[in-house]
């Protein structure tokens, strides 16, 4: 995921914006990490480059 995306995404249940925590980057890519709302308070991971935006009842 480029750290450019978290200009345009969102939290799917509230909207609301969210932060980035980055556990492992290649180059400008962050391949895992979170993306976390303030709002509702719910983490969303980030695995080999993509981010999980499902909400939590409906990830596998």
């Amino acid at each position: 995921m480029r750290p450019d995306l978290l200009e345009v995404l969102r939290c799917p249940l509230c909207r609301g914006e969210l932060t980035l925590a980055v556990r492992s980057r290649q180059g400008e890519e962050i391949e895992t990490g979170t993306l976390s709302c303030g709002r509702c308070h719910v983490d969303y991971p980030i695995d080999d480059g993509i981010p999980d935006l499902l909400p939590p009842d409906e990830r596998s």
